[in-house]
Order: C-alpha cells, then sequence, then structure tokens
C-alpha cells in the first residue's frame, strides 16, 4: 500500500517535470512513468558496473557486482585485481567494508556523505523517487535519459543525477552524479537485471 501511495504523487511530479505538454504525454514521458513504476516495484537487481569516481586530483576506476534487494546491498570489487573481493555491505545507512585487512578509499565527495560505494544506491534511489527535471531520448531512440536534481535548487548547483535507460528492456545503462557541475561519479552498467 505505501509503495502505491507514494507512486501516485511522483508520476504526477513526473508528468509535470518532463514537460507534460500534451493530454497523453509525450513518448518520453510515457516511458519514463513506465520506468519509474517498475523501479518502484523491483524487490531485487544484480548488475555490474564499471564505476568511475573522481576526486578532482584523484580518479580511480573499478568494476564491482551488485546485488540489491530491499533488505541489504552487497557490492563487491572484482577488478583491478590488486583490491578484487573487497565487499560491502549496506543496510539502510549502515555499510561494512569486508576483505582480509585490506581498505579501499572511499571517503565522501561532498558533505552530504556520497561515496563511490554509496553510488549505486543512490542512483536506484533517484530512479524510485527522484524530482525529474527532464526527460528525452536519445541514441537514436534506444535510450532513456533521466535529469534528477533538488526542484528549488539551481542548475550546476548542489548535487545532479543523470540516469540512461534501454528504452526496450528498461534495465539502467548508466548513471552519473555531478556535485556543483563536476561530475564526481559515472556507472556503466554491462549487465543490469531486476525483480
Amino acid at each position: 500500500m505505501r509503495k502505491l501511495l507514494f507512486c501516485v504523487p511522483m508520476m504526477i511530479l513526473l508528468l509535470a517535470a518532463c514537460g507534460g505538454g500534451t493530454a497523453g504525454g509525450s513518448e518520453e514521458e510515457t516511458l519514463a512513468l513506465a520506468i519509474r513504476g517498475e523501479y518502484l516495484e523491483m524487490t531485487s537487481c544484480a548488475a555490474t558496473a564499471e564505476v568511475t569516481a573522481d576526486y578532482g586530483q584523484r580518479v580511480y576506476q573499478y568494476t564491482m557486482s551488485v546485488e540489491a534487494s530491499e533488505e541489504e546491498t552487497a557490492l563487491v570489487i572484482t577488478a583491478p585485481e590488486t583490491v578484487a573481493g573487497i565487499t560491502a555491505r549496506l543496510k539502510g545507512k549502515d555499510s561494512l567494508l569486508e576483505y582480509d585487512g585490506i581498505a579501499v578509499e572511499t571517503g565522501p565527495m561532498n558533505q552530504q556523505g556520497l561515496t563511490p560505494v554509496s553510488a549505486v544506491p543512490a542512483l536506484l534511489e533517484e530512479t524510485r523517487s527522484g524530482y525529474m527535471r527532464a526527460c528525452a531520448l536519445e541514441e537514436d531512440g534506444t535510450l532513456l535519459r533521466m535529469d534528477c536534481g533538488d526542484p528549488e535548487g539551481e542548475p550546476g548547483k548542489g548535487v545532479e543525477t543523470t540516469l540512461w535507460f534501454d528504452a526496450d528492456t528498461h534495465a539502467l545503462a548508466r548513471g552519473e552524479i555531478r556535485v556543483d557541475g563536476f561530475r564526481a561519479i559515472l556507472c556503466e552498467f554491462t549487465q543490469f537485471t531486476k525483480e
């Protein structure tokens, strides 16, 4: 029941944010609504993500497998080999890094506590409940792009998220998180399945 009550106001916001110019909505709006509804109903997902975390003077790149459910998100680094096997388990606001005494630098990238470890859960949360400023079909209609951000904020200020979904399967294909106009995190998904 909670999901349904939450879904209706978010769909209204989505239509307003994406333009809502025509009575039935544009193709982009209709697709965005369908995707949002699917992700609201999703109980779990599995993915492989190529992650680039840019701290300004340092850039880290790694590959991780992701398994997310309503209870927990598990992220396992698979490359580079020197840190492969490090696992992060996220439950609510708690996180735990696991491995044989090895640590990965995942310090905050902004004052809100954004880290590379929290990037995929943050992208999924934006998909479900972020305020959508715009949506458009790209790459000959194969990808739907959704731009999310603070409805009261200025473009280029604060945290903004852009998500790309496969227009046919609705799988999350790519996501980026910008902080004050600077791309801090890029996630490119080579595999994404949802239930």
